[in-house]
């Protein structure tokens, strides 16, 4: 009997353990095998030698595993630094071939350090940014001695770091440089975050000459900030606030959600012939344009959940997002409430150097459609998981409620 109870509870507990984790898997994982399949037979394989080496900064983020593991499978040599313990980026060497990936120490706020990384590297990435400034406690000589100050704010993130790495790539006489930022940077933004995004681009412009800016929209895949946002607060906040710009609904602002997979194989594309993109300009996202009810509704619709969705003044929305802002991890920030209360979708046309922006289609790819992969990783929002939904497996969803 006491075997039995303790093995009920450690199976509990590594059920509830796993599913906390899955939201923020170091799994690569992808909708199907034809992306891989293509990258081998253009560039090579495994054991193969690419004759390319590739630096990319923000490598342990939401995107740069996946970028991390396009570029092991065909053969790159990887620098990924990190700043914190190279243990904390250990599931990123199995996507390269033994000795051809190196996790170095480096600190931004160092010039030095960031040259060592950068090395001998043929094509810089920098992935580095923030969604939110980081806060820390500090000492302080008088009372209450600390205070709760920004660590890493937008301006440092989005401009000082890029401009320096931008620096150092054009000391070093690096071939190419790829900068990532974002369709919503623009110096005339309500949101700091854009502001910052589009005075980064200028910086790294000054800095090297020609890089690639690679401008996304908002991205979906199993970590992200966008689909998984409505599925969390669905379960934790009273009701969903969605910004209302007057309509009365709530959330008409329009968004065009790019699969994190596409940014991955754009940024990839644009590495193994960077020499046909100096000074390009892309910006990468989805084909269906959606707003944020429609968003919403759609997560629910997959997880079953039924939370009321409230259409939430702006100004009343900035109030709240002020003090959830001083949150160390913040379920939402001034800095979304003026991005999800405007149109988040590219210019097109021209970029500021004069020159054509493109798209997925000039990188002889097609955007993967949201429905195609949202369930795979909102289904665990489900009670009882997706399995209760169906006929005769266990207890029927509609029968009892599964804690």
């Amino acid at each position: 009997m006491l075997s039995s109870l303790l093995l009920r509870s450690s199976l509990r507990s590594s059920s509830s353990a796993s599913a906390s984790r899955r939201a923020f898997s170091s799994v690569v994982s992808r909708p199907t095998a034809s992306s891989t399949y293509g990258k081998v037979q253009e560039f090579g394989g495994r054991n193969s030698d690419a004759g390319l080496t590739v630096c990319v900064f923000g490598a342990s983020g939401f995107l740069g595993k996946y970028l991390c593991s396009d570029l092991g499978q065909v053969g790159v040599k990887g620098y990924m630094p990190n700043r914190g313990d190279e243990l904390e980026m250990r599931h990123l060497k199995p996507m390269f071939d033994l000795g051809r990936s190196w996790l170095p120490f480096y600190s931004p706020r160092d010039k030095d350090s960031i040259r060592n990384v950068i090395a001998d590297a043929d094509v810089v990435v920098n992935l580095v940014g923030k969604y939110y400034e980081t806060k820390t406690l500090r000492n302080t000589e008088s009372f209450p001695y600390v205070s709760y100050e920004v660590n890493y704010g937008f301006e440092e993130a989005h401009v000082t770091i890029p401009k320096m790495i931008a620096e150092c790539c054009t000391e070093l006489g690096t071939k190419a440089l790829i900068q990532m930022s974002s369709v919503a940077a623009s110096p005339d933004s309500d949101s700091k975050w854009a502001k910052t995004k589009w005075e980064g681009e200028q910086a790294v412009r000054a800095a090297f000459k020609d890089p690639v800016i690679v401008r996304s929209n908002q991205m979906f895949g199993p970590e992200d900030r966008l689909l998984n946002w409505f599925a969390v607060q669905g379960g934790a906040l009273p009701f969903i606030p969605l910004i209302d710009s007057g309509s009365g609904v709530g959330g008409d602002a329009l968004t065009k959600p790019v699969y994190m997979g596409d940014v991955s194989d754009a940024i990839f594309r644009i590495i193994m012939k960077h020499e046909n993109y100096a000074g390009c300009t892309f910006e990468i996202e989805g084909d269906q344009d959606f707003n944020y009810r429609e968003l919403a509704e759609f997560v629910y619709d997959i997880t079953g959940q039924k939370p009321t969705i409230l259409p939430v003044p702006k100004d009343i929305m900035l109030l709240g997002a002020k003090g959830a802002g001083m949150m160390p991890s913040p379920i939402l920030n001034e800095d979304q409430i003026h991005l999800w209360s405007n149109d988040y979708v590219g210019s097109g046309g021209l970029d500021e150097t004069g020159g054509e922006i493109l798209t997925l289609s000039n990188l002889d790819l097609t955007p993967t459609k949201i429905e195609k992969v949202a369930f795979s990783y909102l289904h665990r929002f489900r009670a009882g998981g997706h399995f209760i939904m169906n006929e005769g497996y266990h207890i029927h969803a509609s029968n009892e409620k599964v804690r």
